[in-house]
């Protein structure tokens, strides 16, 4: 009688566990097809140009993200959303590794050849499409390319259906957070980018107080959001040692106004610069001036 009892019981359990499966594996079945469903609308948008399409499917925090980089660059929005030098790539013949949610954020993650139509033959990579879920569903963030080029190992792996490296990389799991919209910019004055060399070093530089950025071991420029003023801008910035750095690494902090006449130079308006073997400051804040002779310049005179 006790053996039947929880023979019984064994099988009641295996019914419930099958159930949950079932229900887990349909759940997720579901978020994909939605998630897919949103990006295919968002791809359409951009490829027939349409602002109220695109609009309607984006996150509410990268649209004034994206508005906010092409009035940073003085160029004409909405037209500016849609001068991409690659179409988005179909999901048509990639293969759907996995698709998870996180809260209010969710990511799926996607390999094969990824194709921006731009000709060659693209080769099996990786495709990681963001999304946040607001009042009306969900909506589209951001994508990302991932190339498997220096990682052959990782790329055989991912054909033969091993999803090791997708699910140890954080990169892959939605964070949960869903990013604040940011303050709207108005049409710069003036382009300017933000250039840092910090060899060893992790750099965070603010401008003009809503322009943030963060630097770690690289040579790299970003674009300044709002651009710089005429008169006194304001930068701030940190530096602090990366592990196995020497601490004698050169270092610069450097921001550039852009003129929009050809032929006309980048123009060096602020540097803080630091030799090999040089002492470096910790932090800083300071302002720095945009006048009339700099604009002068900027306009070819």
């Amino acid at each position: 009688m006790q053996r039947e009892k929880a023979r019984i019981g064994a099988m009641k359990w295996m019914i419930v566990a099958i159930a949950m499966m079932s229900s887990a594996l349909a759940q997720d079945l579901a978020l994909r097809q939605q998630l897919e469903s949103v990006y295919g609308f968002w791809r359409n948008a951009m490829v027939q140009k349409n602002y109220a399409s695109w609009a309607k499917v984006t996150a509410e925090h990268r649209q004034v993200t994206v508005r906010n980089r092409i009035n940073s660059e003085r160029r004409v929005f909405p037209k500016g959303i849609f001068e991409l030098p690659a179409a988005p790539p179909a999901l048509t013949n990639l293969k759907h590794l996995q698709s998870l949610r996180n809260g209010r954020t969710a990511k799926s993650v996607y390999f094969g050849k990824v194709d921006f139509s731009v000709g060659g033959q693209p080769t099996d990579n990786l495709l990681v499409i963001d999304f946040v879920q607001e009042r009306t569903g969900w909506k589209y963030d951001q994508a990302q390319f991932v190339s498997l080029a220096a990682l052959p190992d990782v790329r055989k792996e991912l054909s033969q259906g091993d999803l090791k490296y997708i699910r140890s990389t954080p990169e892959f799991t939605p964070t949960g957070q869903v990013p604040p919209v940011p303050m709207a910019m108005p049409v710069a004055k003036y382009i300017a980018k933000v250039y840092v060399y910090c060899p060893g070093r992790e750099v965070e530089v603010t401008v003009n107080r809503v322009s943030k950025h963060r630097f770690g071991n690289t040579k790299e420029a970003e674009l300044v959001m709002g651009g710089v003023r005429d008169g006194d801008n304001h930068i701030r910035y940190s530096v602090k040692g990366l592990p196995g750095a020497t601490g004698k690494e050169a270092m610069a902090i450097r921001v550039y106004a852009f003129s929009q006449i050809r032929g006309v130079k980048p123009l060096k308006i602020y540097e803080y610069q630091v030799l090999e073997g040089e002492p470096v400051k910790g932090a800083g804040e300071m302002t720095f001036p945009f006048d009339a002779k700099m604009a002068a310049i900027l306009q070819g005179k």
